[in-house]
């Protein structure tokens, strides 16, 4: 095993329904020619990434912030970088700096080799910033992060277009608080604040270049495929960018889908799988029913 990819507890006995669940999505992929991993937020978590959906998931993980009553969308804005740039990369960088040290689960490096077995290999849609599949080894230009990457900065006050990695950016960050310390980033170009280049609320001003990049390269992809095969990966409807996607490649390239989501994992079709659990669990009974051991 990749020693970056951190493993899963053993697995409980599964209910007869759930284990033929898990024996039609094993079908599914063996039938198919392309994987597409269309992953939500609800990816990361069992790697122990923190839940932003609703306030209470979010103020659990910025309790600096749930005391200041400051919300997600209030926080997460390019107007929190111009009113407070200590709050707003306070929280970014501790983001930064969390995304940086998570170990991806185990479930990213399965993905990774079914998708090695099918004829045109896999490709990532993701509304996730936090770069983990990057970390858990898919090659670059397999991945396209809708929302763009915390890894990536460009200019608050958008003197250029340009995009930079955030490599030298090493946040300390008051936790009490959830105040940067330090000086935070600034534009090379012309020395303004920077920000990450991530599609924030209210954010007019997100250079999408590098996104449009990864878009039309997948875009060019999936003109290959035949018969692909969606894994749908913590993907609610509240932020619906990920399931909108999935509907896509079903709508417009005859895909089938396998929806692995703790609440809300209803299909379209009987023809398509709903596994009602987490990520990594999910993706475990998947590989066991691929290996006859359901």
């Amino acid at each position: 095993m990749n020693p970056s990819i951190a493993a899963n507890p053993p697995m409980d006995p599964v209910s007869p329904l759930i284990a033929a669940a898990a024996d039609h999505a094993a079908a599914l992929l063996d039938q198919a020619d392309a994987l597409i991993v269309a992953a939500g937020a609800g990816m990361g978590v069992d790697s122990g990434l923190p839940d932003f959906r609703g306030n209470e998931g979010f103020w659990r993980a910025y309790p600096a912030l749930a005391q200041a009553q400051l919300d997600f969308a209030s926080v997460a804005s390019p107007a929190a970088f111009r009113a407070t740039p200590e709050l707003a990369w306070g929280f970014y960088g501790h983001r930064l700096a969390l995304y940086r040290r998570t170990v991806p689960h185990v479930g990213f490096a399965q993905l990774l080799r079914w998708g090695a077995r099918m004829h045109h290999g896999l490709s990532v849609f993701t509304s996730n910033v936090d770069g983990q599949f990057q970390i858990a080894g898919y090659p670059p230009d397999a991945v396209h992060e809708c929302h763009g990457s915390i890894h990536h900065l460009q200019c608050l006050h958008g003197c250029s277009d340009a995009i930079w990695r955030a490599d030298e950016i090493l946040p300390d960050v008051d936790e009490a608080t959830c105040r940067l310390r330090n000086a935070p980033p600034r534009c090379p170009r012309c020395g303004a604040l920077a920000r990450p280049n991530i599609l924030m609320f209210n954010d007019w001003d997100w250079v999408e270049a590098r996104t449009a990049a990864q878009s039309a390269r997948q875009h060019r992809w999936l003109q290959s495929v035949k018969r692909p095969v969606v894994v749908e990966l913590g993907a609610g409807t509240a932020i619906p960018s990920v399931r909108h996607f999935s509907q896509r490649i079903l709508h417009h390239h005859g895909g089938r889908l396998i929806r692995i989501n703790p609440r809300e994992w209803e299909v379209p079709t009987r023809s398509d799988v709903g596994l009602p659990m987490g990520a990594a669990q999910g993706l475990a009974l998947v590989e066991q029913a691929l290996s006859g051991a359901l």
